[in-house]
């Protein structure tokens, strides 16, 4: 963020009356969280015909809203020593089996216990090429998936590897159990994935959105759910949530897209293996890594269940 950053403001002009100030902007604003709205509005930053107001303000038809939205903090990167799994590691890309609950990369409002703090207390030159936020990294997994993550330690090797996933030449497989009996045992979903229009912060199947192919094989059936190989040949945000959701078979334990398991404490998707070239030597490698203890715990669960 530039220090000279200017505010942002916002003004709407409300059509139909009865409408809650906090809920209006809710849906007015989709990318602000409703506690955040509730600040901006406790601190004055939002008006009704010119006029400061309390959250649960009746609107009326007509009325103008102006919304203030101050320029975000400034995200300063803090090496932590934050315990993770190396895979692989050259002087050109080290290859992480990341922990489900870990945040890739930094963004305002949330500038601490990431992978890239992580990654810094370890590899100090990150901080010196790519993103400011994103120092070394290519590609993402969900907070809540775990796996396989590759991240450049230099900018030739990142450009290197971002051309790759361009090319789309990484090849990336996931261990995923979704709700209900899949069939066929093999296929292919194919479907658009673009933003919620209905909920900026969720991804949905939508007309106008980028192209998505997600392949699948059953592994095995157990108790009321499906355990599959997924391969995925684009990469859209949160694609194989949105996939299986879309066609009646949720990532167990996915609360955003699916519905809470009682054996899980997130969604069922790992992240365990990964296909690309090094630029050590152009060659390609593969790399795997187990199913973490939590999933594995579930599995043994299902099918000791099933008999």
């Amino acid at each position: 963020m530039r220090p000279d950053q200017a505010p942002e403001t916002k003004i709407f002009k409300v059509s139909e009356a009865g409408d809650r100030l906090d809920r209006y902007l809710a849906g007015a604003c989709p990318d602000l969280s409703r506690s955040h709205i509730q600040k901006l509005i406790e601190s004055g930053r939002v008006t009704v015909n010119s006029f400061p107001q309390r959250p649960a303000l009746k609107l009326k038809a007509g009325d103008v809203v102006s919304l203030t939205i101050p320029p975000p903090e400034p995200v300063i990167l803090v090496p932590e020593d934050i315990p993770f799994r190396v895979v692989y590691e050259d002087s050109d890309v080290v290859i992480i089996d990341k922990p489900a609950g870990l945040t890739v990369h930094p963004a305002p409002g949330h500038a601490q216990h990431t992978l890239v703090n992580a990654l810094l207390n370890r590899y100090p030159d990150l901080e010196t090429f790519g993103s400011s936020l994103r120092p070394g990294i290519v590609h993402r997994l969900d907070k809540d998936t775990s796996g396989l993550i590759v991240v450049a330690r230099n900018e030739k090797a990142r450009q290197y590897l971002i051309n790759q996933f361009k090319l789309r030449q990484v090849k990336k497989g996931y261990r995923v159990l979704v709700r209900g009996r899949l069939a066929p045992e093999r296929g292919a979903i194919e479907a658009p994935v673009g933003r919620d229009p209905s909920n900026r912060k969720r991804m949905a199947v939508v007309s106008s959105g980028r192209e998505a192919r997600t392949a699948y094989r059953v592994l095995k059936y157990v108790d009321g759910y499906t355990y599959l190989e997924v391969r995925i040949e684009t990469g859209r945000t949160h694609q194989i949530r949105v996939h299986f959701a879309a066609i009646g078979h949720p990532v167990a334990g996915d609360t955003v897209y699916g519905v809470k398991h009682h054996l899980l404490k997130r969604q069922f998707l790992h992240a365990y293996h990964l296909e690309l070239r090094l630029p050590c030597d152009g060659r390609e490698h593969t790399f795997s890594c187990d199913l973490p203890p939590d999933l594995q715990g579930v599995l043994k669960t299902l099918r000791v269940t099933n008999k």
